[in-house]
């Protein structure tokens, strides 16, 4: 995946319109910690070989397993086909967020470091804000 020059205004039309107000307000629970200046488009092949959009907020640095130092975001929101995700590359210790906070997140499906849910009525929006304060912690310190 790459970051694009893509705006998010333009990216927001692209999409499906009984989606949009869902995308705001994810998009919105990250502006107000990270600020809109750390938002940016990505696009590309995602991990399995999906094509996706992701709205990445914060910039990282890490190496992959074959070593290669790569630009990644901290925090990401993408709407797939039938279901929503945040991606949150933060840590704690050897553990991501999303698994330590994996209880307390409501009615979701967790990954690796992904949360992903059908509604965002099913999302715990107050443990959800607290993981993205905690990432953006980590954005300050890298």
């Amino acid at each position: 995946m790459e970051r694009t020059n893509i705006r998010f205004d333009d990216y927001l039309q692209q999409i499906p319109e009984q989606s949009r107000a869902t995308i705001q307000t994810l998009n919105q629970i990250v502006v107000d910690i990270f600020g809109e200046s750390e938002r940016s488009i990505w696009e590309g092949t995602f991990w399995g070989g999906s094509e996706q959009t992701i709205i990445g907020y914060g910039d990282i640095k890490y190496k992959r397993s074959d070593k290669k130092q790569v630009e990644w975001f901290m925090v990401g929101v993408a709407l797939q086909k039938n279901y929503y995700s945040y991606y949150i590359n933060a840590i704690d210790g050897k553990q991501y967020l999303v698994k330590k906070y994996a209880g307390q997140l409501g009615k979701v499906r967790i990954g690796a470091s992904s949360i992903s849910f059908k509604k965002i009525e099913d999302l715990n929006i107050e443990t959800m804000k607290e993981i993205i304060q905690i990432a953006y912690a980590q954005t300050l310190n890298t």
